[in-house]
């Protein structure tokens, strides 16, 4: 069954709003009209689904069949996790499993793929020689992000007395198309700048954290304003006269890329922030952002990677005692979705069609509204979504130059490189890569047994550290040895990060959270 070159397209279970598609009918089409021969692809085999961003009928005309029944498929696509019914035997799939780190809550589907037989790859460890993830949404979901939290923004300040053109803004799946919401933020911009924004709330910063592809995708829909971008270190200034201002109305928003120069210092003042350094000994610095950065932002675009061995951006405490002292701070985007992380209180995810809760610093309380005190945050884990069309476009783009592969190729060893690495699961059995899940595992219920010894809390103090390893952990097997010599000295451990390296000369990074009672 593997390797016959028919191909399979899930229809998503997950999540109501998942409308994304692997592949789109103009790819599917390329595919099958270019030859078996040239593409490896024999058929194509698409689950009817009235929600997918295209309709069955457009799939249908260019000459893949709607069936239910996937059972001559020997490749499986998806975009998230199907259900466990959905698992065929000795198939092989591909979608976002997040199975890499052991996480839980994904475990009863690694078993179901382990009991079938069946071949994983999951599209998050496909990366390129660079390093770099190849199939991935970041710019989308900082598109529609941005465009999400400006439509907070309008709310958020008509609760406040202000009434301002971010008001008609529309969220992003609320547009046909990401050219028609783009129009839509060009219009909100034209009015800022004829008709400008009150006073009492300018100047209106906005602050972006990181460079990477998801704070350029909230930049390109932020450049749409009427703004000008301003240094870290301009901050203090531009807020003071922004405060000071005769006049009524102000016709310009302000943006601010921050990085992890501007986010830390070294604990040593004679010394100056060092991007390796840092990455390698964050212990090393003290944060800053809460007093460098926060005191000015109206609004914080969290878009930044973020690991617990590096300081928060902001902690509960830290915008507690910037409340007390009047910050301006308005609204968060954390974009990243990363909860409990960089932003200590954004402890809760939110959905598309309730993008928002308010968090009130002083009473440390969380609130399902717009109206009093505090900041309004957001945290959606599926923003891409919501530009389903052009998202599937740039996933499929890429993917469509690699399933012909995936789909004629049954011995995965054949693969390219990048492509047997992210082979997770081999005819029931996990690759030499992913041989440490199951200890990953075994870790984690013989932590949660030994705090429950017996059906009582086990009252010993369990000391935990972050444990960073590097090197050739995973081809030369040097994680079970790590792991060896943790379980020796009666510790257990949770994988909290795992990047593999792409070729034998490449390093490959974990991060454990090590524990053990005393």
């Amino acid at each position: 069954m593997l390797g016959n070159g028919v191909v399979g397209i899930l229809s998503e279970s997950s999540k109501k709003w998942e409308r994304r598609v692997p592949l789109t009918p103009s790819h599917c089409a390329r595919l099958l009209h270019s030859g078996r021969e040239k593409t490896g692809i024999a058929r194509i085999i698409v689950q009817p689904s009235t929600k997918r961003i295209h309709h069955d009928s457009l799939y249908e005309d260019v000459g893949c069949h709607i069936s239910d029944d996937l059972s001559e498929c020997g490749l499986i696509l998806g975009i998230k996790q199907p259900k466990l019914d959905m698992i065929l035997p000795n198939r092989a799939y591909a979608f976002f499993s997040h199975t890499h780190k052991a996480q839980k809550e994904n475990m009863p589907l690694l078993d179901k793929i382990l009991a079938e037989r069946v071949s994983l790859y999951d599209y998050e460890l496909i990366v390129g020689d660079n390093g770099k993830r190849l199939l991935a949404f970041g710019k989308y979901a900082g598109r529609a992000g941005m465009i999400d939290l400006l439509r907070g923004l309008g709310q958020r300040y008509l609760s406040l007395g202000y009434s301002t053109p971010f008001l008609s803004l529309g969220a992003s799946y609320m547009y046909p198309s990401l050219a028609a919401a783009k129009a839509a933020v060009i219009t909100v911009g034209e009015e800022i700048a004829s008709q400008g924004l009150p006073s009492g709330i300018c100047p209106v910063i906005f602050v972006f954290t990181g460079s990477g592809n998801v704070s350029v995708g909230a930049q390109e829909i932020f450049k749409l304003l009427p703004q000008v971008f301003v240094e870290p270190s301009r901050l203090p200034e531009l807020f003071g006269k922004g405060r000071n201002v005769t006049s009524k109305r102000v016709f310009q928003v302000y943006g601010c890329i921050v990085t992890s120069c501007d986010m830390v210092s070294h604990k040593d003042p004679s010394k100056t922030f060092d991007k390796a350094d840092y990455y390698a000994h964050p212990e090393h610095y003290n944060p800053i952002f809460h007093e460098k950065i926060a005191p000015y932002a109206s609004v914080i675009v969290n878009c930044m990677y973020w690991e617990r061995r590096f300081p928060r951006l902001l902690s509960s405490k830290q915008i507690q005692e910037l409340n007390k002292k009047g910050c301006p701070l308005v609204g968060i985007s954390d974009i990243t979705c990363d909860i409990g992380g960089s932003i200590e209180f954004v402890n809760q995810t939110t959905s598309i069609d309730s993008p928002f809760f308010r968090y009130e610093p002083l009473t440390d309380s969380y609130h399902n509204d717009m109206d009093g005190d505090g900041v309004i945050c957001s945290a959606v884990d599926i923003l891409p979504t919501e530009f389903a069309k052009e998202a599937s476009r740039h996933f499929g783009d890429i993917l469509s130059q690699f399933v012909g592969s995936l789909a004629s190729t049954a011995d995965f060893t054949k693969l390219p490189a990048h492509l047997t690495r992210a082979c997770v699961v081999h005819g029931g059995t996990l690759t030499t890569l992913y041989e440490y899940i199951p200890r990953m595992r075994k870790s984690d219920t013989l932590d949660i047994s030994d705090n429950h010894t017996n059906g009582h809390i086990n009252n010993k103090k369990k000391y935990s550290v972050l444990v960073s390893l590097s090197g050739h952990l995973f081809d030369q097997f040097l994680i079970n040895e790590a792991l060896d010599i943790i379980e020796a000295a009666g510790g257990s451990f949770h994988l909290v990060k795992c990047q593999v390296g792409q070729s034998t000369d490449a390093m490959s990074y974990s991060e454990l959270e090590v524990s053990i009672h005393n």
